[in-house]
């Protein structure tokens, strides 16, 4: 890799990765474009009645700030990796660049050897990297928490005053509208949304995304 004249050499480069692990780790998050790092975590909701505990797993773009999440009544690797087939990975194949990174925290939903763990197996299908939070740093994965906080506010809050839930499909289809609403009309603070929806930040750093890819094809 050369940058203005200095070539920097493997051991160099793998020292600054490390580096950067270790600022993500602790809640700095460096991000470059949108699919360049995801950040993934378990939010549990609730018990309802007839149903039982609900776990929600959240998926959040750190660049553009969009985001997902799916509802389940457990929480296991194959649900973690679940989201991510069933919504994540589809979302940016429809717009042509691919997911780098993930960042999570070291639950066993996230980590495990390979050949028995659904996630960690779907993200080496995939040619996802895995970064994962410092341990004892709670705080270290704080977008996902950030927007546990304003779901909780704005829309859970909100949905178990107004209704009774007795099945988990009615209240995915519920959160699903709030999202639509979140990434498309709701505008963001985030650092690259400049008060614009995450969806609208999304589309419009496409191009810097694929302008990165194409530089630096190895990291796709």
């Amino acid at each position: 890799m050369t940058q203005e004249g200095i070539v920097l050499t493997e051991a160099q480069m793998m020292a600054l990765e490390r580096k950067k692990e270790q600022r993500e780790a602790h809640g700095e998050i460096e991000t470059e474009h949108p699919g360049y790092l995801g950040s993934q975590d378990t939010y549990y909701v609730g018990n309802i009645k007839g149903v039982g505990r609900i776990y929600q797993q959240t998926f959040i773009d750190t660049y553009s700030r969009v985001a997902f999440a799916k509802l389940y009544t457990s929480k296991h690797a194959i649900t973690s990796a679940d989201i991510l087939n069933d919504c994540v990975i589809p979302f940016f194949e429809q717009h042509q660049i691919p997911l780098l990174r993930v960042l999570t925290d070291r639950g066993t939903e996230y980590n495990g050897k390979p050949e028995h763990h659904e996630y960690e197996l779907y993200l080496q299908l995939e040619e996802i990297e895995h970064s994962k939070t410092q341990v004892r740093h709670p705080q270290s994965n704080g977008i996902c928490e950030r927007l546990h906080r304003t779901m909780k506010d704005e829309f859970y809050s909100v949905a178990f005053r107004k209704k009774m839930y007795d099945n988990l499909e009615l209240l995915q289809q519920d959160l699903d509208s709030w999202l639509q609403f979140y990434n498309n009309e709701r505008t963001h603070s985030g650092r690259y949304c400049y008060g614009k929806t995450p969806m609208q930040t999304f589309l419009e750093s496409l191009p810097l995304a694929k302008e990165k890819l194409i530089q630096y094809p190895e990291s796709a």
